[in-house]
């Protein structure tokens, strides 16, 4: 599948990048790249977002991502839905 990443996916990025976080979102990536629907790590499909879904990077943030098509469009990484 074709990763895309949100302005507001690198501005979340650059944030973890100076926290312990950066590693665990590289291999959330890295596993939704090659199936998003992956069972584990458990995901989420987040209500009244359409193809959107969540994984847990630790207790207060998550990886949020759309699926359309071949494509997935990495959305956040910072925050709890934000």
């Amino acid at each position: 599948m074709t990763p895309k990443f949100t302005k507001q996916f690198q501005r979340d990025y650059d944030r973890a990048k100076h926290s312990h976080l950066s590693e665990k979102i590289n291999i959330l990536i890295r596993i939704v790249s090659n199936n998003p629907f992956q069972n584990p790590p458990p995901y989420e499909k987040l209500r009244g977002y359409g193809h959107t879904y969540s994984r847990r990077i630790n207790e207060q943030h998550r990886l949020v991502y759309v699926v359309e098509g071949n494509e997935i469009a990495f959305v956040s990484c910072w925050g709890h839905y934000e």
